[in-house]
């Protein structure tokens, strides 16, 4: 039940673009369409779901001192988590490079709207605020597997929302200098707005059926 309770946190309660606004630059980028705005979701799923798992097992037994391997051989308590932005970007980037492959070759139209910022999700700052995320709140495999998924899940359903009011608002009357971004800006923040009023829900209610 904790592990669901993690899941609808990460989801709808701190959500990772409406409450801590990571993200944005792909977020805002990519929403100007629904069907590019779901596959990007969804890339960010896949990596945010395989990325914090591998991360947090990186950080357990190859960095923290405590319980690291080479710390164990050695006897001796040896801090490596001074490597810790390095190796999780490299496992990011590594994630990202097998999502870009496998797009190319499932749906190459859906790989040119994209562009270049599928590979940018490397530098998306919600995937690395995530795992470090991880790290602070000393999540532990289980639980940093939920909260992968559930901040993916999060990252979708924002970037959904706002591709899809955009695509509306496209036929209406928007002044001239609120066009583009200056509206997609006012949107975001109308919606962080309403994720706000989550946040004093307990998710442990919810999975009680209270």
């Amino acid at each position: 039940m904790e592990y669901i309770n993690i899941f609808i946190k990460a989801a709808f309660i701190e959500n990772m673009v409406l409450a801590y606004f990571l993200g944005m630059c792909s977020y805002l980028a990519v929403s100007k369409t629904v069907k590019t705005a779901v596959g990007l979701g969804a890339a960010v799923i896949f990596v945010l779901g395989i990325t914090m798992p591998i991360n947090w097992v990186i950080s357990t037994y190859l960095l923290e001192p405590s319980t690291n391997i080479i710390s164990s051989l050695y006897g001796d308590q040896i801090d490596l988590t001074f490597l810790r932005f390095i190796l999780f970007i490299a496992v990011i980037a590594s994630t990202v490079q097998l999502v870009e492959m496998i797009i190319e070759k499932v749906s190459p139209t859906l790989y040119t709207s994209l562009g270049i910022f599928l590979p940018l999700i490397t530098v998306n700052c919600a995937i690395l605020g995530g795992s470090l995320f991880m790290v602070s709140r000393e999540y532990d495999f289980g639980e940093s597997v939920f909260f992968g998924f559930g901040s993916g899940f999060g990252f979708f359903l924002a970037i959904i929302a706002i591709a899809a009011i955009r695509e509306k608002i496209r036929y209406s009357d928007v002044p001239p200098a609120l066009r583009g971004l200056g509206m997609a800006f006012i949107l975001t923040g109308l919606m962080g707005i309403a994720f706000m009023s989550l946040m004093g829900i307990d998710p442990a209610n919810l999975t009680a059926g209270h």
